[in-house]
Formats: structure tokens, C-alpha cells, sequence
């Protein structure tokens, strides 16, 4: 068998690279993922393609590309206009490419197009796809269907420290005239790491709701692109199931994003939630000021009312007790004159009722006393005899006693063998008292000793462990 004659490298990537050109059409439309988006510094921009797998891990397919510099600038800017986010890692894009091998820098596709309406779409059915899913669980209203307290003057802030919005928010609460009291739980509101950071400080927050009236998130201005972690499946469910109202400042009136959606509120900007609480404020001030001129002047009617029942009621107390003290001195006239025509004649009466009731008492008197001296006399025989009787019978029963109470003394049961088991200062009744590792002290008649327990055992006779040692 004969040798082929060899080739060079640059003579088979000439062979594969005019292959490829007669083989293959112009163009391609292709749906891929960008994993890497690179500008040069002479302005071509190189894009890193992948296709995952379904399940979200690993990678179907992935290949290199570039856009020229002189389709650049047009592609880009025509992209960012229409999706809204410039060319990033992360977004799925639909574009057209033609197959170049180069014998040198190998197989890459060139960008010709970029079709703008699949990113968006692909955006939207992201966005569609949380929202169906909050519905289906049930939690997509709920934090939309809580109500305001009132007043609204405790505010937590979830925002970076260095936000330009977050600044403006509170310079507009300090200028108001109301008492707010406010706190910054700061997050990252944008990146990578801005979904777990944001659900840290709502739970943060969580931890001390009962502090708080709403959450205000605040982001204010950025680029687009920034707002791709306001889109998460997770994020979204934790603002929809918040106990507190949630409050949305993220700072772009067009663009609306899944957690928007599902907050309690959502403001195009920080300013504009930081006006709503003040302008909430204003109305309650100016509620309790109506509430408080009406229950002046319901007082007021209240007063004049009551001036008016009163002077009303001054004039017939005065009538009455006119008429009461004339009704009185003819009464008293009237009983003074019978008093003196029936005066001798009763006083008569009563002398003689007085006389008989008192001889009536005497005899009572004696009697009694007749009757107590005999009952006197015959407890002054019985009682000595009843004494001792009762005497003889409490000894006794004294004497028994104490001999059950010898048998029962827990003396007695430790020098016959018995012991007693003690756990904290506390006597031990059941094992079920007893855990491994508790320290015991065992009572016996002639001294005690110290346990640990490694184990229980119950009348079941199933053990929890080892059998018990003692040190």
C-alpha cells in the first residue's frame, strides 16, 4: 500500500476553506445564546455563540463570531433601540451569519444581521412565562392587594448607598414637613450578583417588618440592560408574597419589568414614590385637620346645647323646690298641730307599754340565769373526764403515726437496700426524665455517688443507646 503524498497545513486549509464557499449558501439565520460580547480596539466585535441544553446545563453547540467594524456601529445601534439593552452576555439573539474559514484564525462566523424583534420577544416570553407561573401558584396579587397603612410614615429602603435616585428620594422626605423615619438596606442593584443581593435585604427587612409601613426599591437611572435581574422567577415571588407593601422606583418610565408587575406600587421613578408618600402624608394631615375642626365644632354645638339644658333645667329645679318647700311648711304646720292635741295621751301610752316590757325582760333575765348556773354546774363534772378521754386517745393516735412514719422514712429504705436518684436538684420518677449526658447523683444510707447517663432504658425494653456508665 502506497504512501498518499502529504500536504501542508495551509494547503488543506485552502482545500476546507474553498470547500466551504462552493458548498455552502451565502447566509445563515441562526438562533444561538451570547455568552462573551468583546469590542476590539479597532472596533470589530467579537461574540461568543452557545446553544445549551434544555435542562439549562451544559452546552449543545458553540461557535465564534464577529461583526465588522464597518457593520458595527449600525447593527448595534439599531438593536439597542428597538429591544431597549445593547449587545450582552446572557440574551438570546436570532442573526444572520455567513460560514468564513481563514487559514489561519480558523472557522468563524460573520454577523450580517441581527433580527431585534426575537431578543425582544424572547424578553417578553421570559417575562410571560414568571407571570403565568406566580398566577398558577396563586401569589401573583398578593402583595398588590394589601392595604396602605395609615399614616405611611415608616419606610425601609432597599437601594445602593451611592444611588443618585436614592439620594434624591430622601432629600425630597427631608423637605417635607412630617415625621418619616426611614433606614437603607443596601443592595446591589444591578450585575451578576444583584438577585441574591436584593433577596438578602428583603429578608433583612423581613426579620423586622413589624418596624415598617412599605418597602421602597429604588434604583433610579442606568441602562436598560441593568433591569435584567428585575426579571427573575425568584425575586418576583418574594416582592408578590412580601407582608408589606412593596413600592417600585426602579427609574424608566417605558420599560416595565416582572417585578413591577407584581408590586404593590410601581413609580416611574424614585422621586415620584418619594412624592406619593408625601403627597399620602398631606392628605392624612389634612384629614385630621378636618376631623379636628369638626369635632371643635361639634363640641362647641355640644356646649350650647348643654348651657341651654342647663339653664332650662336651673329654672325648674328653682320651681320645684319652691313649690317642695311651700308643700313642706304646710305639712309641717299641719302635723305640728296634732302633735300637740296627741302628745300627753301617747307619751302616757308609752309610759305604761314601757313599764310592762320591762317587767317582762326582768323575769326573762332570771330565768336565764337560773338556767346557765345549773348548765355550769354540769359541765364542771363532765369536762375533766372528757379532757382526759380526748388526751389518752390523741396520744395514741400520735404514737401510731409516728411508728408509719418510721416504716416510711427514706432512712429506713436506704439502709434496706433501696436508693434514691436525683437530676437537677429534682428527684427522678420515670426514665423519661433522664436524657444521655445528664449528670445523676445516686443516694444511699451511707453516703452518694455521681453519674452521667449514656443511655435509657423504658419498661418497653427497647434501649435508646448504650448501657449507662457511671464516673
Amino acid at each position: 500500500m502506497t504512501a498518499q503524498q502529504p500536504i501542508t497545513l495551509y494547503e488543506l486549509n485552502s482545500y476546507v476553506r474553498e470547500v466551504l464557499a462552493l458548498d455552502l449558501p451565502e447566509s445563515y439565520w441562526v438562533k444561538a445564546e451570547l455568552s462573551e460580547v468583546r469590542l476590539s480596539g479597532k472596533g470589530h466585535c467579537y461574540l461568543g455563540l452557545v446553544e445549551k441544553e434544555e435542562t439549562g446545563y451544559g452546552l449543545r453547540a458553540q461557535a465564534g463570531a464577529v461583526i465588522w467594524r464597518n457593520n458595527y456601529a449600525t447593527l448595534a445601534e439599531r438593536f439597542e433601540r428597538e429591544t431597549g439593552s445593547p449587545l450582552i452576555a446572557g440574551i438570546k439573539v436570532l442573526v444572520q451569519v455567513k460560514v468564513l474559514f481563514h487559514e489561519v484564525y480558523g472557522l468563524r462566523y460573520n454577523v450580517l444581521d441581527i433580527d431585534a424583534s426575537y431578543t425582544l420577544g424572547d424578553i417578553q416570553r421570559r417575562r410571560r412565562e414568571i407571570l403565568k407561573r406566580l398566577t398558577d401558584e396563586g401569589v401573583v396579587d398578593m402583595n398588590r392587594e394589601l392595604p396602605l397603612p395609615r399614616p405611611c410614615l415608616r419606610i425601609a429602603i432597599i437601594s445602593s448607598a451611592g444611588a443618585a435616585g436614592y439620594g434624591d428620594f430622601m432629600r425630597q422626605l427631608e423637605a417635607a414637613p412630617y415625621a418619616f423615619r426611614t433606614r437603607l438596606f443596601p443592595a446591589l442593584m444591578q450585575g451578576a450578583d444583584a438577585e441574591q443581593s436584593l433577596l438578602a435585604a428583603l429578608e433583612e427587612v423581613m426579620r423586622e417588618s413589624e418596624k415598617w409601613d412599605v418597602v421602597a426599591l429604588l434604583r433610579g437611572g442606568g441602562a436598560v440592560s441593568d433591569l435584567n435581574c428585575f426579571d427573575t422567577y425568584l425575586l418576583a415571588a418574594a416582592v408578590a408574597q412580601f407582608p408589606l407593601p412593596v413600592f417600585t422606583g426602579i427609574g424608566h418610565d417605558r420599560d416595565e419589568t416582572v417585578l413591577d408587575l407584581v408590586a404593590n406600587r410601581r413609580f416611574k421613578t424614585p422621586t415620584a414614590v418619594a412624592a406619593f408618600l408625601v403627597d399620602g402624608a398631606h392628605a392624612e394631615m389634612e384629614l385630621v385637620e378636618d376631623y379636628t375642626m369638626r369635632l371643635q365644632n361639634a363640641a362647641h354645638r355640644t356646649l350650647d346645647h348643654a348651657s341651654l339644658t342647663l339653664a332650662h333645667l336651673d329654672r325648674q329645679i328653682r320651681q320645684a323646690a319652691n313649690r317642695s318647700l311651700e308643700y313642706a311648711k304646710f305639712t309641717l304646720s299641719h302635723l305640728s298641730r296634732q302633735i300637740r292635741r296627741t302628745a300627753p295621751e301617747q307619751c302616757r301610752r308609752q309610759a305604761l307599754a314601757l313599764d310592762d316590757k320591762a317587767e317582762r325582760i326582768h323575769r326573762q333575765a332570771r330565768h336565764l340565769v337560773n338556767s346557765q348556773w345549773q348548765l355550769l354546774q354540769f359541765l364542771n363534772k363532765r369536762i375533766p373526764a372528757a379532757t382526759r378521754r380526748t388526751l389518752n386517745q390523741e396520744s395514741e393516735r400520735h404514737r401510731h403515726i409516728e411508728e408509719k412514719l418510721a416504716l416510711a422514712s427514706p432512712v429506713r429504705s436506704l439502709r434496706m437496700g433501696f436508693s434514691l436518684t436525683m437530676v437537677g436538684g429534682q428527684v427522678v420518677r420515670s426514665a423519661a426524665q433522664l436524657r444521655p449526658g445528664d449528670k445523676i447523683v445516686t443516694i444511699l444510707h451511707d453516703g452518694q455517688a455521681k453519674s452521667t447517663v449514656t443511655a435509657t432504658e423504658h419498661h418497653t425494653g427497647k434501649a435508646s443507646g448504650n448501657r449507662p456508665s457511671h464516673t
